[in-house]
């Protein structure tokens, strides 16, 4: 081995970081960005009021009792808001479905001195998120029922507006990983198939001829949604379809698919996330005027993609967010289409909801303005 050549290979590859600016940035800067980003959010996420109500179906004395000793001993602890105007389950399941409140703490029509339990409600569209809000008042729950009853442990069961909270892991976060994952794989995929077409003089070609550069985003953002559409289709049929393989042979039995459960239309499922991959298309080919190499599309992986997992109610809900975060996680595309996933696969909306219809129309336009976009930027890149 000769020592002398290796140094050479070693003050090339430094010599070219050296005056590779973009990559330097990848390397010390997009972490520190990132990790400082998710601190932020966990840091806040847990100085987040939880909005709670306290309502007593019973109708009995007792259960009029538990509810002052509950709404007292609630009210005395940081971070809790105690909604006093709600005193019935219709108000309270109304104030839920309007994101007015976080959770519902009812005595049900059956509570009674022997019979102690207690019902906490939830919306459902977010499971993960909302079960952060219940160790916020459970231990004051059960310290004021325990004490109530002389050390008698109450019975408390979860409930939610939509969904289960018996629910898998996997159907909870269905629309999440649908969402995001897809988003990710579109981007990749047409933001590298749309730099070879650069790199290799394809497109300098197109640009010689008659054909506007509208036309040729507009084209390309056809032919790689093409295949775009092709992979939801799949996706969305796997994570929501099972089929099961019996045993032949030696070969034990088997299934293909996840088989999550959807209350809503899988079509408009479809709909939503094929939206998404329209954008993630557009952003795509916009994106690539900026890179010289397929390491460079990678590198806005931690400045395009990463942050929309963090901020895009991928982990918690957007109302959790720092306040300055907020405005910003309501102009990302992963955040409407995860939220009209949710709507349709969790709580069944349909077409005729004004939030999917928003969904929709949020990520129809974001596509829009990055077609623009890239045809505005596309002759000073081939030039």
């Amino acid at each position: 081995m000769n020592l002398h050549r290796v140094a050479a290979v070693f003050i090339r590859i430094v010599s070219q970081f050296r005056h590779d600016r973009r990559t330097l940035a990848l390397l010390f800067l997009a972490p520190i960005a990132i990790i400082a980003l998710l601190g932020w959010v966990l840091s806040s996420s847990g100085a987040t009021t939880v909005r709670v109500a306290v309502i007593n179906e019973s109708g009995n004395p007792a259960g009029d009792v538990v509810v002052q000793k509950l709404t007292n001993a609630l009210a005395g602890q940081p971070k809790i808001q105690i909604d006093g105007a709600v005193h019935d389950s219709v108000t309270a399941r109304q104030a839920l479905i309007d994101k007015k409140l976080d959770l519902v703490i009812a005595l049900p029509a059956s509570f009674s001195v022997q019979n102690r339990v207690i019902d906490l409600e939830t919306l459902g569209l977010n499971p993960t998120g909302e079960a952060a809000v219940i160790p916020a008042i459970s231990q004051a729950l059960v310290g004021v029922l325990i004490q109530d009853a002389g050390g008698a442990l109450p019975t408390i069961e979860r409930s939610s507006v939509y969904g289960s909270p018996d629910a898998t892991q996997l159907d909870t976060l269905a629309p999440v990983v649908v969402g995001f994952f897809v988003y990710f794989f579109v981007f990749i995929l047409t933001g590298v198939s749309f730099l070879r077409e650069r790199m290799g003089g394809t497109l300098e070609r197109l640009m010689a001829t008659p054909v506007s550069r509208a036309e040729i985003v507009l084209g390309y953002s056809l032919g790689f949604g093409f295949f775009a559409t092709l992979q939801i289709a799949l996706v969305l049929a796997f994570v929501i379809g099972r089929l099961s393989v019996p045993e032949l042979g030696p070969m034990p039995a088997f299934a293909i698919g996840l088989g999550v459960r959807t209350v809503g239309n899988p079509l408009i499922a479809y709909l939503i996330v094929l939206m998404l991959g329209i954008g993630a298309v557009s952003l795509g080919i916009f994106i690539s005027t900026f890179a010289r190499s397929e390491f460079q599309i990678l590198q806005f992986i931690p400045i395009v993609i990463v942050p929309q997992g963090l901020l895009g109610g991928f982990f918690w809900p957007i109302d959790q967010l720092p306040s300055l975060l907020q405005p910003v996680a309501r102009i990302l595309p992963v955040t409407y289409a995860i939220d009209g996933l949710r709507q349709v696969m969790i709580a069944g909306a349909d077409l005729t909801s004004p939030q999917v219809l928003l969904d929709l129309g949020v990520l129809a336009g974001i596509a829009a303005v990055f077609v623009v976009l890239a045809a505005a930027t596309i002759r000073r890149e081939v030039a």
